[in-house]
């Protein structure tokens, strides 16, 4: 499946491969064998469930960057148990082959202090979707996104309105689009996306175990926001 995505994306678009674990030296061989397939970068996770400390962190994202591909971190604590603090983000971004982050802690005082004290052509990327409008104000470049995998063009029009300075535009799409956005997580991710996405006849509402199907109230509930939203037609 990489190998594919490499091949498919012939060079006109990067190509991110998530490469990280809760084991340093299987996170290490992900970044080595996404290396030698031809990733442009590894998107690594913090460790899940084992809860190191940020010294312990600092020396996993080193030895994971000596590989020597661009590394994204990637900080999603609701979904690891463990934080990446903004200094030691900063201490990272010092690395040459630390790149960028997708921040996903839902703190906005936590990516300011990362904009505030990384190298200037270190990259904030948002990691929430309903955040990323806010985050783009405080100096984010981009988004790793949820909600685009069903409002592609809408979402990417909304950052696009940001850098043009037309922020009323990027407010119009942020609210219309942050009820769908709400929607995508009321269960666990990806089980409402893959249940909108069935809705809109992009994909079957597959999912590997042990996820299950979204609920009826799940899918009632995105039926709703997804025509509000104008992503799906009304029943006449």
């Amino acid at each position: 499946l990489l190998s594919l995505a490499v091949e498919t994306a012939k060079g006109k678009i990067p190509v991110i491969m998530g490469t990280g674990a809760s084991s340093t030296a299987v996170a290490v061989d992900r970044t080595k064998r996404a290396k030698k397939i031809g990733a442009d970068y590894a998107l690594v996770i913090t460790p899940f469930a084992n809860k190191p400390s940020q010294t312990a962190l600092e020396k996993y994202f080193f030895e994971v960057a000596e590989v020597g591909l661009p590394i994204i971190l990637y900080n999603v604590p609701s979904r690891t148990g463990t934080n990446l603090a903004p200094e030691t983000v900063c201490r990272l971004a010092e690395h040459p082959n630390i790149v960028a982050i997708k921040e996903a802690s839902g703190s906005l005082d936590a990516i300011s202090a990362i904009i505030s004290c990384a190298p200037k052509d270190f990259v904030v990327l948002s990691g929430d979707d309903s955040l990323t409008l806010p985050m783009l104000a405080l100096g984010a470049r981009g988004v790793v996104s949820t909600v685009a995998n069903i409002a592609p063009k809408e979402f990417a029009q909304m950052v696009r309105a940001f850098e043009e300075g037309d922020l009323e535009t990027a407010r119009q799409i942020h609210f219309k689009l942050f009820p769908v956005i709400k929607a995508l997580f009321v269960e666990g991710n990806p089980v409402p996306l893959k249940a909108a996405m069935a809705m809109m006849g992009l994909c079957e509402e597959r999912l590997r175990p042990p996820l299950t199907p979204a609920s009826e109230s799940t899918k009632k509930l995105l039926e709703k926001v997804l025509k509000e939203a104008g992503l799906i037609k009304q029943k006449s």
